[in-house]
């Protein structure tokens, strides 16, 4: 593990930028920047495409240390590169920002009010790659529909057993049970949430250190005493389907929440934009998320 990294994620101020759109969503990111599906003709060409979208953002001046403490990448992502260097140590070496990597392999169907993650039967490959291509930390997402105490159990016991296996490897896990926005009981799974990661935080090994990447809380400051328990580094929030807007004010009522946004980052943004256009759009959608993120 970087400890350089390690403290400037723990301590730093800023956000972490979501750039880790996979095999599912990339037609959507790809269309929100104003690229049509008949644009490419094969996934190789739509990856190229997406890449050609992830490197103008982050080789915008906007896109800087100053606001910004890491990146999430995609798999594909990683394993390409941007003015000769790969992704990962352009990230680090060219900007000061803390490359993490998107690890699930997408979400299993509907059962017991949750999805859980899909099977993920070559992550120990996966990692020894992520160490070769110097990334620090993973993210893995799964996602609660309902307050079903069984199901959100099982959510928060299998992010956590694929998060000791991901620290054995010297990464630093975000576990991610992200809570739908539009669920009629959020509030109540929130609080189910909370008591299973409790129990988990208490079972972990003393030196394991972990993030977590949870949906913004209904009651402000919900996550305030997880931020104190010595194995987590950060907790940073997802933007969930918000809009840009809506995801700041949200964060900004959360002391100590930081922003991992996605969509939210990157609206507004689109590939028709001089890069002028493309820069001041995204140095403000910058700036206000760090703002959010800094309260």
């Amino acid at each position: 593990m970087n400890t350089t990294q390690l403290n400037r994620i723990r301590t730093g101020k800023g956000f972490i930028a979501a750039l880790d759109q996979s095999g599912g969503s990339t037609p959507k990111a790809l269309l929100q920047y104003g690229v049509q599906e008949d644009s490419y003709s094969n996934e190789e060409e739509m990856y190229a495409m997406v890449h050609e979208m992830r490197t103008r953002i982050i080789k915008s001046p906007a896109f800087s240390s100053e606001h910004i403490l890491g990146a999430i990448l995609f798999e594909n992502t990683m394993d390409r590169t941007i003015d000769g260097q790969f992704t990962a140590d352009y990230l680090w070496e060219q900007k000061g920002i803390v490359p993490f990597l998107k690890v699930d392999k997408g979400l299993a169907e509907l059962e017991d009010g949750v999805q859980l993650m899909k099977p993920m039967p070559d992550l120990d490959d996966l990692l020894k790659r992520a160490n070769e291509r110097h990334i620090f930390g993973t993210k893995m997402r799964s996602v609660i529909q309902e307050a079903h105490p069984a199901g959100i159990q099982k959510v928060v016991e299998q992010q956590f057993a694929v998060g000791k296996q991901i620290a054995a490897m010297g990464l630093v896990p975000i576990i991610e049970p992200e809570v739908d926005i539009h669920s009629a009981d959020k509030e109540a799974s929130e609080k189910l949430l909370k008591e299973a990661i409790s129990a988990q935080l208490s079972a972990l090994d003393p030196d394991v250190k972990i993030m977590l990447k949870l949906s913004i809380p209904t009651v402000n400051d919900f996550y305030s005493d997880l931020m104190e328990d010595p194995h987590v580094v950060r907790i940073v929030a997802l933007s969930g389907g918000y809009s840009q807007a809506e995801a700041n004010d949200k964060l900004a009522h959360n002391h100590g929440l930081i922003a991992s946004f996605s969509r939210a980052l990157s609206q507004g943004l689109t590939a028709a934009q001089t890069d002028e256009e493309f820069n001041a759009m995204l140095s403000e959608s910058v700036q206000a998320i760090y703002e959010a993120s800094i309260l």
